[in-house]
């Protein structure tokens, strides 16, 4: 394991790091092929570092945000609302991303994770914001709204007033003209009806 210092090095600094780049910087070192394989394997069994999903992992011990694992992406729908303070409710980890990688829920880091897929022409309308001491990719207010509408989720009445409430006009509109034919009209009528 010669390796080991100058592997710290690299990636302790790092929220995630992938299979990928583990390779690579063995690579760079002219470790053996399959080499990523025990190496990685040793630093889980030592509880040095951890895996946080499929090819992705990290030293960090804490239950940090998924999204630099899955990079690119922000937090969306149910967990904007919460980051936003428009509505109380605990929710999981939701990451829309534009990455070909399977939808649904899974496991990183001992939490439930959910990840939803859009498509390149609608990732927009992102910021980041300091929640509970860490930088997050996080959907604005306006951009929260359309991806409810987008992606046909419910909302109730009384969450939905308060997100509309919280709207910039000029911005949904200049947002609206980069969704779809289908989205802007939901969006729309939604706007009209409250």
């Amino acid at each position: 394991m010669k390796f080991i210092k100058a592997f710290r090095e690299r990636f302790s600094r790092r929220g995630f790091f992938t299979t990928t780049d583990v390779k690579m910087f063995l690579a760079e070192k002219n470790a053996g092929k399959g080499y990523y394989k025990l190496l990685l394997h040793n630093l889980s069994k030592k509880g040095e570092i951890t895996r946080a999903m499929k090819g992705s992992y990290t030293f960090r011990k804490e239950e940090a945000g998924i999204s630099s694992a899955i990079t690119p992406s922000y937090h969306g729908l149910q967990e904007a609302l919460t980051i936003h303070g428009i509505w109380g409710q605990a929710t999981n980890q939701l990451l829309i991303t534009p990455r070909k990688v399977r939808s649904g829920e899974r496991q990183a880091l001992g939490r439930k994770v959910i990840v939803r897929r859009i498509s390149r022409k609608m990732f927009f309308g992102d910021k980041a914001v300091n929640y509970a001491g860490e930088w997050l990719n996080v959907s604005d207010i306006e951009k929260t709204l359309i991806d409810f509408r987008h992606f046909n989720e419910p909302l109730d009445r009384k969450t939905l007033k308060k997100l509309i409430a919280k709207t910039d006009n000029e911005k949904i509109i200049a947002y609206l003209k980069m969704a779809p034919k289908t989205t802007r009209e939901r969006v729309l009528k939604t706007l009209r009806e409250n």
